[in-house]
């Protein structure tokens, strides 16, 4: 497979365009038009990395974590381990892609990855994100309505949940008279028209606006179609941060870390104590994600496990929420092991040979003392 091809498959179910705006999501070095038939997958890049993708001959590393995040001001290869790293990736023919806040908020990413670990149930999204949506109407003539509902469908149009090529249509009629300059498909130019029309309607989100659009005017019929978006306030249903769901039966606080220490291979959990004696509804974020903390306790959720926790943020969790600190790592790093599997599901599909391996060194920074 190619590098664009595996990108394009990764972004139609995690797209850059639902990232935190400051983030630096995608291909970060490489070329797009190289194979890339061995993967490696880890949550960060470092030099460890890169030597055994080189030594094992892959062709392609998969992070969470992007490599550029903060603008280099220099690439000193005497001193400096990110030129090094660059140097050896460039030499070596090793493209390097990050999915991160895309991965974050997206159905299944991290925090769902987290979840399924825990054993969650009915799991949803803890916040929908908000105002990334565009309702766009196009007046098409009926007999052209099907093929511009396609087009637009096609190129991302019209999904809400989990359902997609959602519409909403109401018959009516267009008016036009079409000036010297005019090639009207429809009717003669100075000639004043009446046509019957289909007001079509479809949810857009804002990343794929720019597709639908282009898909509209390619397909439509007439010389000037015309169109109208909407900016929208509604909370996406496809997009959001955290997840929230439910354990199958309660659990006593002790019993409830224990799961939460054995899931995600954490030997030590900071915690600050909560209210409810057992533990049932449990929200989970993937990584630093404290600021969450009034949606879980508005969610009445009896927990939230998270990491990166301020001392004032136990604070104020104290007494509402048992509030957790799993680890950065920890809550990220599974996440790998659904890329895994749709990456070999993806390649099983198109019938192309993969290999596709998790990264088995420990390369997370933080390091545990338990007396």
């Amino acid at each position: 497979m190619r590098v664009k091809e595996i990108i394009e498959f990764l972004e139609s179910w995690a797209p850059p365009g639902v990232a935190w705006e400051n983030d630096n999501v995608g291909l970060q070095i490489g070329d797009i038009e190289s194979e890339a038939n061995k993967i490696l997958l880890a949550l960060d890049v470092n030099e460890k990395v890169v030597d055994y993708a080189i030594r094992k001959r892959f062709e392609m590393i998969f992070t969470h974590h992007p490599f550029f995040f903060i603008p280099l001001r220099k690439i000193n290869l005497a001193n400096d381990t990110k030129a090094r790293i660059i140097k050896k990736l460039l030499e070596n023919n090793v493209a390097l892609y990050s999915a991160h806040t895309n991965l974050d908020f997206t159905k299944h990413g991290v925090s769902f990855q987290i979840a399924e670990k825990l054993g969650l149930r009915n799991v949803r999204f803890l916040h929908n994100t908000e105002n990334n949506q565009y309702k766009v109407t196009v007046f098409v003539p009926a007999e052209a309505k099907e093929k511009v509902a396609n087009a637009i469908f096609k190129a991302g149009g019209g999904i809400i949940g989990e359902y997609e090529k959602c519409s909403f249509e109401i018959e009516g009629t267009g008016t036009f008279e079409g000036s010297e300059n005019s090639n009207p498909s429809v009717g003669k130019k100075l000639n004043y028209e009446r046509v019957n029309e289909t007001r079509l309607e479809v949810l857009v989100d804002a990343w794929k606006l720019r597709a639908v659009v282009a898909a509209i005017k390619k397909n439509h019929p007439y010389e000037e179609p015309a169109f109208d978006i909407y900016v929208l306030k509604n909370a996406n249903a496809n997009y959001g941060e955290g997840a929230l769901g439910e354990l199958p039966e309660a659990l006593g606080e002790k019993e409830f870390l224990e799961l939460v220490s054995a899931k995600l291979k954490i030997p030590a959990l900071r915690y600050a104590k909560g209210k409810s004696r057992k533990i049932k509804t449990v929200a989970v974020c993937g990584g630093t994600c404290a600021s969450l903390l009034g949606k879980a306790v508005s969610a009445k959720a009896d927990a939230f496990v998270t990491a990166d926790i301020k001392y004032h943020e136990f604070q104020d969790a104290e007494n509402k929420i048992l509030f957790v600190d799993a680890g950065h790592y920890e809550t990220e790093v599974t996440v790998l092991d659904e890329v895994k599997k749709r990456l070999f599901d993806f390649a099983k599909k198109r019938g192309e040979k993969v290999e596709i391996e998790k990264y088995g060194g420990n390369i997370n920074p933080v390091k545990y003392f338990i007396k």
